[in-house]
């Protein structure tokens, strides 16, 4: 083999991760020449709709898995936190690069902190997930949608559009925007559970190709794989889709699980919250396992009725 093409989407955050995996191939196996296939996704294309309204995370890895399939690619680099649980027929997703921070980050030019914020001030989030646990916390703010790429996100926040905005703490740390930001605040995971994924990259690759395996695998840290593959089980068994406020994160540290789950409506309300700790060598099934314990406690009719509740205002118009 002596070429290998990624598909990357086109975002500046995208395009960071695929020439960090770039490099990282081409320190490994320096006899391979490595070329990029940058594609805009159907989800860089609709920014003035929630994502739950234009069908869900997999709007952002959709053209990357068609190109892979049609031949043009060998190799997607995806956040993991946009990967569907279902991988389609030909591709397979071998390999979780090594996690970094997972929390998500309070920034603001007017205010210090999220418990500063006066009682009806406006923060952005796309995310039902953030939109539910904010509104747990604070019912009495205001939360609007939130769409466009990070740069057009800061402005916004910059003109005033918001008083505050809540963004994953790790794509502004890669592209050195954390300075520019008057008042910024990591928020613990206690206080802000991420979404399955979140800050791990997803290397998905043809089905039948062993020399692309093995590049893949050597790109695999096991630890966040094992952490990851807790979470995006979790999320199959539980069939939680973007119409519904879900968080679900697991953290090790030395040889011991910690599990965080919780969901419930995006208006803060009807909240199901788990916590479990485990060591690693009884974390088999956890996911599952915990999905299940929800599920018999209704998750699913929650679930169901959160997802009429989410966008309720825009839903009509989407008909």
């Amino acid at each position: 083999m002596e070429k290998l093409v990624i598909a990357t989407r086109v975002s500046q955050l995208a395009l960071w991760q695929a020439y960090h995996i770039k490099e990282r191939v081409e320190a490994s196996f320096p006899e391979i020449e490595v070329q990029l296939n940058e594609i805009v996704s159907n989800g860089d294309k609709i920014l003035d709709k929630p994502l739950a309204l234009i069908g869900g995370k997999g709007h952002f890895t959709k053209e990357l898995e068609d190109e892979m399939l049609a031949g043009n690619a060998d190799m997607a680099v995806h956040s993991l936190k946009d990967v569907p649980t279902y991988i389609p027929d030909g591709l397979e997703l071998v390999a979780v690069t090594q996690r970094q921070d997972q929390s998500d980050v309070y920034l603001s030019h007017t205010h210090a902190t999220l418990e500063d914020l006066p009682k009806g001030a406006v923060v952005g989030t796309t995310s039902l997930r953030r939109r539910m646990q904010l509104l747990q916390k604070r019912p009495d703010l205001k939360v609007k949608d939130l769409r466009g790429n990070v740069n057009t996100r800061l402005r916004k926040l910059e003109e005033g559009q918001y008083d505050a905005i809540i963004l994953a703490w790790i794509g502004l740390k890669r592209l050195d925007l954390l300075k520019d930001i008057p008042f910024t605040q990591k928020l613990s995971l206690d206080m802000m559970i991420p979404p399955m994924g979140q800050a791990a990259l997803g290397i998905e690759i043809v089905c039948g190709n062993e020399k692309v395996r093995e590049i893949a695998q050597s790109l695999k840290d096991e630890n966040t794989f094992i952490c990851t593959q807790i979470e995006r089980d979790f999320i199959s068994k539980i069939g939680a889709g973007c119409s519904a406020p879900v968080a679900c994160n697991a953290v090790m540290k030395d040889n011991v699980i910690t599990f965080r789950i919780m969901l419930g409506f995006s208006d803060g309300t009807n909240i199901m919250q788990e916590k479990v700790v485990v060591n690693v060598s009884e974390s088999e099934d956890l996911g599952s396992k915990l999905a299940k314990k929800m599920i018999d406690n209704g998750a699913l009719d929650l679930l169901k009725n959160a997802q009429k509740v989410a966008f309720k205002e825009e839903m009509p118009q989407r008909l």
